[in-house]
């Protein structure tokens, strides 16, 4: 008679007998049932045949089985002594404890302590799926094993398996999940590729000290490049990464990663120094140091540190698995005190810069205080204000440098109800300057102490519409909201102020609805412009998801604008920039785009377009396109690229990557990335062609290849330190392949 039944996620239903009073319970789910202090396990004997003593020993034959608690022990014979609680158990023996298994021809087994050894075993741990086999096992308890002579892979062929660990003597602790192989050799595919005295690997996914996969690599600026992260797990919230790397044509190198978590900070710090690059002739070095404090009583603190020897070492000298897509020239070096408390908002900070760029690096500020205070619905008014003082150098000969202090107040006003808003809001800048230095392209005349003070009114107003439609038998909600946005600011001559920290905003949907065309506290644009903008959405009905939205916004200027600054485009009388947007999410497919449209000129001044297509996880295209007219933010050049990635499955095992940046003014690829990944059962390889630009020197840009390959054993290690991570930021959309779902340790329970 056969018994099934479904696992219940509430109260289990109660155990039943099987048949007459004197057989067992079934139960319909497993359960474990604590003994209370004094009581010991009742120790089951089943077979075909039984023979005994009282209270002294029990033969077992024929399928002969021995249960206790959570351990049963299986063979074709089984002698139990009673008084020793030894049990003896002969021909086809299977062992199993918490759902681990030993299989053998004998084995010899103290019951209760669950001691003793087996010959010739075979074993099977369930939740890490590691299995082995060799000459002798010895168990210590239920979760320490000695195995002599032993393999360990996580492959399902245990007679060929893709890896394995071959050793003199394997340590197992699944208390701990942790291995340790003596005298050990790593196999692949029959080969050597690693040998120790002493190996630990994990046993499960869990953070273990050891030697994590290695990294190769093949380009024309580093020659062959081999990389062995040696991983040190020092406590559960800090650990330390080592990595060694030779690469032919510059030398060794070592990089020094280390993480820190506790509840109050948290932070990384990494270091890699490569002595006597043997192609530049100099030690070389990067440092990276990111740090966060929680002070308590709404005070928290932060430290961001870059710095590096040369500008180029962010490209040839980026982790051998890492994708280069282009260069740094800008390094920052910045430390600061936050204070946070209900209206208010405080910081201070210095901040400096390393620049490697020809351009003018930003101004350090050595130091600044910031503070903000904000009170939201107080008898329907908004208000508060910003105050900013900040000191300013710049380490560049004749430039202008000083102190700036700013009073930024504000209050509004919003009427409505659903589906209409109207707010007015009432700004004032206020900026002083005392300045220590005057550079040689100041304005003549230029004081060393002066102010101005610019008010803005602003009129923000908008409504929201709505109707029920039905799109190829799909039930929607359309929305039509159209919007205006009135600006009045009155002309300030604000020629003397310096640009310490300012710069004209880009134009696109959110910067229309601006109230200063700049940001930072330089300039403070005048205007007397009105912009208008509509939106209509499409909005599933059924679950409330956007499916298409098409944005159609302008300005239009009353006057011609005065203020300006190096590098902007100041508008005139009449309408200004026309910009359009769309995005689409429809099944599988989405689109966004954007267009920005210079009446006066006739000519599009910008343009972005983007398709994803994602059919399935593992299979995805992306598509996207970028314009941008030359202006002085673009150095004068005009940007036009096409970028291509995707993802796609070529086999059940096989999958490929790609990536293209093409630049088509200049009719080259400024970025290109192929590569493929093989997944096996237990172990995966990743390859992967790549052709870079540098752009972070001072002289033109430059270019190079490599060739990288990673191997991942899965259950040696479950750490990704390479290509993966790379694709996935390389490939929007990008999915590895699932992780598949913990057994339970009674899966195999008999």
């Amino acid at each position: 008679m056969s018994h099934v039944y479904a696992q219940s996620s509430s109260m289990p239903a109660q155990p039943e007998l099987t048949n007459d009073p004197w057989s067992l319970l079934l139960a319909p789910r497993l359960e474990e049932h604590p003994l209370a202090p004094g009581m010991s396990a009742v120790t089951f004997g089943l077979g075909s045949e039984a023979t005994g003593t009282y209270d002294a020993d029990l033969s077992l034959k024929g399928s002969a089985e021995l249960r206790r608690a959570t351990s049963v022990v299986q063979a074709d014979a089984i002698h139990y002594d009673v008084d020793q609680d030894v049990a003896d158990a002969f021909g086809h023996v299977v062992l199993t404890r918490d759902g681990n298994q030993f299989i053998g021809p004998y084995a010899h087994l103290h019951v209760d302590s669950n001691e003793g050894m087996m010959t010739t075993p075979r074993y099977h741990f369930i939740l890490s799926d590691g299995k082995g086999s060799g000459s002798r096992v010895e168990l210590h308890d239920d979760q320490q094993e000695t195995l002599y002579d032993g393999t360990y892979t996580t492959c399902q062929c245990v007679d060929d398996p893709a890896w394995y660990v071959r050793a003199s003597r394997l340590d197992l602790d699944n208390a701990q999940n942790n291995g340790v192989a003596h005298n050990g050799v790593l196999f692949f595919l029959g080969v050597p590729i690693f040998a120790s005295p002493w190996l630990s690997f994990p046993l499960d996914g869990t953070r273990r000290s050891g030697i994590l996969p290695p990294t190769f690599s093949i380009s024309s600026t580093n020659g062959y490049d081999v990389a062995v992260p040696v991983y040190f797990n020092l406590a559960p919230n800090y650990d330390l990464t080592l990595t060694p790397r030779l690469m032919s044509k510059r030398g060794v190198m070592l990089t020094t990663d280390f993480r820190y978590l506790t509840p109050s900070y948290s932070g990384t710090l990494s270091f890699a120094y490569l002595p006597n690059d043997a192609l530049t002739n100099t030690n070389r070095y990067s440092i990276s140091f990111q740090h966060q404090q929680t002070l308590g009583g709404g005070f928290s603190a932060y430290v961001n540190y870059q710095r590096v020897s040369d500008a180029n070492v962010t490209t040839d000298l980026a982790n051998s698995s890492s994708v280069v897509v282009g260069g740094q020239s800008l390094f920052q070096q910045e430390a600061g005190v936050a204070f946070n408390h209900g209206p208010w908002s405080v910081l201070t900070r210095v901040q400096y810069w390393q620049s490697f760029s020809d351009a003018t690096p930003p101004y350090n500020r050595e130091p600044e205080l910031n503070v903000k205070y904000a009170r939201y619905d107080v008898g329907g008014f908004d208000f508060g204000a910003t105050w900013d003082a900040t000191r300013f150098t710049i380490p560049v000969g004749n430039s202008t440098q000083g102190e700036r202090l700013l009073f930024d107040p504000y209050v509004s006003y919003e009427f409505g109800q659903p589906g209409w808003y109207a707010t007015p809001k009432l700004q004032w800048h206020f900026a002083s300057y005392n300045l220590s230095s005057i550079g040689t392209g100041a304005p003549a005349g230029q004081p060393t102490t002066f102010s101005f003070n610019v008010p803005t009114l602003s009129f923000d107003s908008g409504m929201t519409f709505e109707r029920s439609v039905n799109l190829f038998g799909v039930g929607l909600i359309q929305t039509l909201e159209p919007r205006l946005y009135y600006v009045y600011t009155p002309y300030r001559n604000q020629n003397y102020a310096p640009i310490f920290d300012t710069a004209p905003l880009d134009f696109g949907l959110a910067e229309v609805f601006t109230s200063n065309r700049f940001v930072g506290g330089d300039r403070v644009s005048d205007m007397n412009r009105i912009t208008a903008g509509i939106t209509t959405r499409f909005v599933d009905a059924a679950n409330g998801n956007e499916l298409a939205r098409f944005v159609l916004a302008q300005e239009y200027y009353f006057r011609n604008t005065q203020v300006t600054m190096p590098g902007d485009s100041p508008p005139t009388v009449g309408p200004s920039n026309l910009i359009a947007g769309d995005s689409l999410n429809i099944g599988a497919v989405s689109v966004q785009q954007g267009i920005e449209y210079n009446q006066s000129s006739g000519e599009f001044t910008q343009a972005t377009i983007g398709l994803g297509w994602k059919r399935a996880a593992g299979s995805v295209f992306n598509a996207a396109y970028l314009y941008a007219r030359a202006n002085a933010t673009l150095d004068d050049e005009t940007e036009n690229q096409v970028l291509l990635s995707g993802q796609f499955p070529l086999t059940r095992r096989l999958s490929g990557v790609g990536q293209i940046d093409y630049d088509i003014v200049s009719h080259r690829v400024f970025a290109g990335l192929i590569g493929l990944k093989y997944l096996a059962d237990c172990w995966s390889v990743s390859f992967a062609f790549q052709k870079y630009t540098n752009v972070s020197s001072t002289t033109t840009p430059t270019t190079g290849t490599r060739f990288l390959m990673q191997l991942q054993l899965n259950g040696l290690s479950h750490i990704d330190n390479g290509l993966q991570q790379q694709f996935r930021a390389s490939i929007p959309g990008y999915s590895a392949a699932p992780s598949a779902l913990p057994e339970s340790r009674f899966s195999s329970y008999p």
